[in-house]
């Protein structure tokens, strides 16, 4: 029988850490803390976990320091929703304050405009040649989950923008699209300010800005963001898969509920999406029965809702997050490619990455 310890979701929806907040968190600009996703780990390391400068330490340099700093989890946000992979949004961050440290900051007028513009041009370059390595992927390809701080819940809109039902759908768009689709909806950037940060006319960005809306309101299902039925549909298919019980399961799902699988080719996951509740059940049955040797499972908040990681020991094997229609689960993300699974590591594991300061006001 898998375990459910540690952290678990109350009957308000929100998920009960037993943790301290993530170190690290980024205050936002009203003095408080923002929450999203991404935004901590290793983005920067060429600063020094004291703050200092790897260079002269000269004021110059502690100044861009304490610069970057502020602006560091909103950077990372955004990349992160451009790219849907954490690693990668960290080396987005990583090669910012690379050539944010180069600056005579006394050149720069809005350092958060600079900055911003400098993540979103790395990302849209990623993205064109990430776009040709996807097409090579082994089965199923699904954004990163991550594990994000509870209160993002609180805020549908934000919470949306980094759901994966979202992400996976952005994948449609083009670069470009995606880019200006991210800083407008998510983050609320003027259509000027959007049109400098790629490079386009203010009359191009928008109507880059209405088809890529367009695009993604013809795509996008409209899944149940209540975090109350969020919580409890996932305690009860939780104890479902846990029990075995293939009847109870299926009672969970939507008739047209869909498996997407992501192993990578590396890790036990289906490569076809799986379609209707009896076979989704049944394999979700077959794949419960090839977990680790004493499985460890704990319900945490992942990408802005409540989600499933199973760990074996320290290390995750296995995310899930549910999407509801009308109380049901109607998609399963099913992520088991260990790369894919760094963002998820329990707090206080060296390679855990914490999620601060994601939103609009980081």
């Amino acid at each position: 029988m898998l375990e459910v310890i540690a952290r678990d979701i109350g009957a308000d929806g929100a998920v009960r850490r037993r943790t301290p907040e993530p170190a690290g968190a980024m205050p936002d600009r009203t003095g408080g803390h923002d929450t999203g996703s991404g935004g901590g780990g290793t983005a920067m390391t060429a600063i020094g976990g004291d703050g200092a400068t790897n260079g002269s330490g000269s004021v110059a340099g502690s100044e861009a320091t304490r610069v970057f700093a502020r602006y560091r989890a909103r950077l990372h946000a955004i990349a992160y929703r451009l790219l849907g992979r954490v690693g990668d949004a960290e080396d987005v961050v990583q090669d910012a304050w690379v050539r944010w440290s180069e600056v005579d900051l006394a050149e720069v007028a809005d350092p958060e405009a600079y900055l911003v513009r400098v993540v979103t041009r790395l990302a849209i370059d990623r993205l064109r040649s990430a776009q040709v390595q996807r097409e090579r992927y082994v089965g199923s390809w699904l954004p990163e989950p991550l594990a994000t701080t509870p209160d993002i819940a609180d805020r549908v809109a934000l919470a949306d923008t980094v759901s994966t039902a979202m992400l996976v759908v952005l994948e449609s768009l083009s670069p470009l699209e995606r880019a200006v689709f991210v800083l407008r909806e998510a983050f609320d950037y003027p259509y000027a300010a959007i049109a400098e940060m790629v490079g386009r006319s203010e009359a191009s960005v928008r109507q880059t800005a209405r088809r890529a809306r367009e695009h993604v309101a013809r795509r996008q299902l409209r899944y149940d963001t209540d975090p109350a039925t969020r919580a409890r549909v996932t305690r009860r298919f939780l104890a479902a898969a846990a029990g075995g019980d293939l009847t109870d399961l299926m009672a969970v799902l939507a008739p047209d509920v869909t498996l997407i699988s992501d192993g990578g080719g590396v890790a036990p996951a289906p490569r076809r999406p799986i379609v209707g509740a009896e076979p989704v059940a049944r394999a979700l049955m077959t794949f419960t029965g090839r977990m680790p040797a004493d499985p460890r499972v704990e319900v945490v908040e992942l990408n802005g809702g409540p989600g499933i990681v199973v760990y074996s020991g320290d290390t995750p094997a296995v995310a899930i997050t549910l999407h509801l229609v009308d109380g049901a689960v109607r998609t399963i993300h099913l992520v088991s490619n260990p790369a894919k699974l760094t963002g998820v590591r329990p707090p206080g594991s060296l390679a855990h990455r914490s999620a601060p300061g994601l939103g609009p006001g980081s």
